[in-house]
């Protein structure tokens, strides 16, 4: 099997100022919506939030994409990155499918939040992409901790370590034999590199210096489309 990075899981960026709180305590509260109605269920909460953290990477992407035509300057890479985190968590949720089948009112709360969530998303990065920025690495902080208490309960036994699925398999270069555990560490370690680039980006539009080198991907397929 491919190797897995673990990376630094107990990352979390110490607020400055005003929007760094705000930031803070927005993500806070959709966490603690998710623990709420969700619980235990890590792989409907998996559902349900990755069709959330799928929206911001191609906001930002569309943004900075639409901005530097308009300026005729160039993206500093920003765009496919983004793109690229977009294109990461809509594979985590196609995963995910096919571990816990959503329901009929899963769908329907996927809908709406959805679009909630792409508008308010969309008019914050018009206003502050800086706070923006920032509320995906908090939100990404807290995914790698909810991947890490889903790990635990494989681990203890409370949640079936199944088969990894064929798309996991393939998008992440897993072996034949791959298991649950293995995708979860995978996705996991997605999330940690989000984290990280997304707070660099919010600390550039601050102005801040660097914090350190992102934390590793895992090895992805040159090719997503999932096998027959």
């Amino acid at each position: 099997m491919t190797d897995i990075p673990l990376g630094d899981l107990t990352v979390h960026h110490q607020p400055r100022d005003l929007r760094d709180r705000v930031a803070l305590g927005f993500t806070k509260v959709l966490r603690w919506s998710a623990d709420t109605f969700f619980a235990k269920r890590y792989g409907h909460r998996a559902i349900v939030l990755e069709t959330v953290a799928a929206v911001p990477g191609m906001v930002g992407a569309t943004i900075n994409h639409l901005k530097c035509l308009r300026r005729m300057c160039d993206d500093k890479g920003w765009i496919r990155t983004l793109m690229e985190e977009a294109e990461n968590e809509r594979m985590h949720l196609m995963t995910f499918i096919e571990v816990a089948k959503p329901t009929l009112f899963e769908r329907m709360v996927i809908l709406g939040v959805q679009w909630v969530f792409y508008l308010t998303f969309f008019a914050l990065y018009l206003v502050s992409a800086r706070t923006a920025h920032r509320i995906v690495g908090y939100f990404e902080e807290e995914a790698v901790i909810s991947y890490t208490l889903y790990l635990k309960e494989i681990d203890e036994g409370r949640s079936p370590n199944l088969p990894a699925p064929a798309i996991a398999r393939h998008y992440w270069k897993l072996a034949d034999d791959a298991t649950l555990r293995d995708v979860v560490l995978a996705v996991r370690a997605d999330e940690a590199h989000h984290r990280d680039v997304n707070h660099g980006f919010a600390s550039e539009l601050a102005g801040l210096a660097p914090t350190g080198r992102a934390a590793p991907y895992p090895a992805h397929a040159d090719d997503i489309r999932r096998a027959a």
